[in-house]
């Protein structure tokens, strides 16, 4: 039975993977603190939380609502995220199991919540795969179809769709063959912006190069 999570970092860097898989995997409490706003739209949104967003969130607070608002329009199924039929429920599908941060109903759908920074448009392939395998697991687990999830990034107030599409399906099988494969430290990236801002950069060994240096600048 495979975890999310190993899903998540194989498909950023498999030896990254193996790596965490010997560190302490306890999550810090700034994380849990970041997450935690996923659970305060409500309040946010009228006006308060001001000294936790000034602590935790990626702009100041009125920034802040003015983004979630626009989320709050675009967010098909955002009044179902700002009151979910379960919290921190641990999924188990037929391949995969994790913790959905939130699980919707009618129809049912997980969302993940990340505490790290959105891209500009859709989420990071790491939370694709991510998003996919807790699908999956809620369909195994529901005795139906699960056509999406969702990402929530509630440093920038922000939730991303991810639609189960077969690209998508594509990829969550390969981090399965991936996570499955790993019996020793898989090969170093090579040259990958990924490697700059790893914990495990110097464990690894990589030898990290700046756009400049790559360039002869």
């Amino acid at each position: 039975m495979l975890a999310f999570s190993d899903l998540r970092e194989a498909t950023y860097c498999p030896r990254k993977l193996y790596y965490v898989r010997r560190a302490d995997r306890s999550v810090p409490d700034e994380v849990e603190a970041v997450r935690e706003l996923a659970h305060r739209y409500d309040a946010i949104l009228a006006g308060g939380c001001d000294e936790e967003l000034a602590e935790l969130a990626a702009v100041p607070p009125p920034a802040y609502r003015e983004q979630l608002r626009h989320t709050v329009e675009r967010c098909p199924r955002f009044d179902a995220l700002r009151e979910p039929a379960a919290r921190d429920v641990l999924v188990t599908g037929r391949d995969c199991r994790g913790i959905a941060g939130k699980v919707l109903a009618d129809p049912p759908a997980p969302s993940l919540v990340s505490p790290g920074r959105p891209p500009e448009n859709g989420v990071w392939e790491p939370h694709s795969v991510w998003a996919v395998a807790a699908a999956k697991a809620l369909a195994w687990e529901n005795g139906t179809s699960v056509e999406r999830a969702f990402v929530e990034y509630p440093a920038y107030g922000t939730v991303r769709t991810v639609e189960v599409t077969a690209r998508r399906t594509a990829a969550y099988r390969r981090a399965m063959r991936t996570v499955e494969g790993i019996d020793g430290p898989p090969p170093r990236l090579r040259n990958s912006a990924k490697c700059e801002s790893c914990e495990f950069a110097d464990t690894c060994g990589v030898k990290t190069r700046t756009l400049r240096s790559l360039l002869g600048l």
